[in-house]
């Protein structure tokens, strides 16, 4: 079957669920889709070397970025799991593991000895350190190969998908 047979009757497929969707917004899910899972690749590409999930890696990410961007060494589980929209059990599972292997370090709350912060060790800083240059690199010398301008209507689009998201999210909630 031809790729513009195929698209043609993905179309029709879609549509046949939802006839609203234009055809245009039916291309445009299937890019959107291909696109992420692209970029989940590429992240679990880089990560390949380190041996983290890329859950795991999310959560050193969380702590070197606030670390760095402000000046802040330690967050709770709770901070972690707001931050990453993930909950509190997975986070607390994935700080076990991280933990263990040396990457992560608890301690107690100055103000609330019944809560800790998480740090980061310096085995931790280095391989997140490490790990988001290569990634960076990759995903960023994607976007880097687009125009200035192009790189500007992206943007823009993506702002108002990511509104038009929020929106949808938010009704589904209610």
């Amino acid at each position: 079957m031809l790729d513009e047979e195929k698209k043609q009757r993905w179309v029709a497929f879609v549509q046949s669920i939802e006839p609203d969707m234009t055809p245009q917004a039916v291309l445009l899910m299937g890019q959107w889709r291909r696109i992420s899972h692209a970029l989940h690749q590429i992240g679990d590409a880089s990560l390949a070397e380190s041996g983290l999930t890329e859950a795991q890696y999310l959560v050193l990410m969380s702590l070197y970025m606030h670390e760095q961007i402000e000046g802040r060494a330690m967050l709770n589980p709770s901070e972690i799991s707001k931050w990453r929209g993930t909950s509190r059990n997975t986070i607390s599972s994935l700080i076990r593991g991280l933990e263990a292997d040396g990457l992560i370090e608890r301690q107690l709350d100055d103000v609330d000895r019944r809560k800790f912060n998480i740090c980061l060790t310096s085995n931790g800083r280095a391989l997140v350190s490490q790990h988001a240059h290569k990634q960076f690199r990759a995903v960023g010398g994607c976007f880097n190969r687009l125009s200035a301008a192009d790189q500007e209507i992206l943007s823009e689009l993506l702002s108002k998908l990511n509104q038009n998201l929020e929106e949808t999210r938010s009704q589904l909630e209610q």
